[in-house]
């Protein structure tokens, strides 16, 4: 089941942080780095943010968590975690899928790092198509992939 997520309730903040926590440091080690900004981020910044968040509930548990921002019907993709429990049963897609689905948007952006293959798979296989590759000052080579809608 997927829901719309409350970040500004402490205890939706805080089980949002443990997936980050959880999901990016599988991610840190994938890509082969020791500081990896998401990491950084604490439940406090997640409970700030203005960004819509949506997670997959399975027996109770959020399994995964998908963050977004919308602004002139450009539709962001902020972040999309599973907890390594979860890993390849599907639930990034749903959580994609719902997303995509869910909201009218000419364009949808996602950036990740350029070897993480298996988000960059996902993302193409919804359609995307990669735009863009640079290193930010951080050090980490990125990849953005665009998916185009014509409403």
């Amino acid at each position: 089941m997927i829901i719309k997520l409350d970040n500004l309730n402490e205890e939706v903040a805080d089980q949002i942080f443990t997936i980050f926590q959880r999901s990016y440091k599988v991610e840190a080690q994938l890509i082969g780095v020791t500081n990896f900004p998401p990491l950084s981020r604490s439940a406090q910044d997640i409970k700030n943010s203005k960004s819509r968040f949506y997670g997959f509930i399975d027996n109770e548990c959020l399994a995964a968590t998908i963050e977004i921002a919308i602004e002139d019907r450009r539709l962001e993709i902020n972040s999309l975690t599973v907890h390594p429990d979860y890993f390849r049963k599907g639930i990034a897609g749903k959580l994609l899928s719902y997303i995509l689905d869910k909201f009218e948007f000419i364009e949808a952006i996602v950036e990740t790092a350029d070897v993480n293959e298996p988000a960059i798979n996902l993302y193409k296989k919804y359609g995307f198509v990669e735009f863009k590759r640079w290193i930010p000052s951080h050090g980490i080579k990125k990849v953005a992939l665009s998916l185009k809608n014509a409403l």
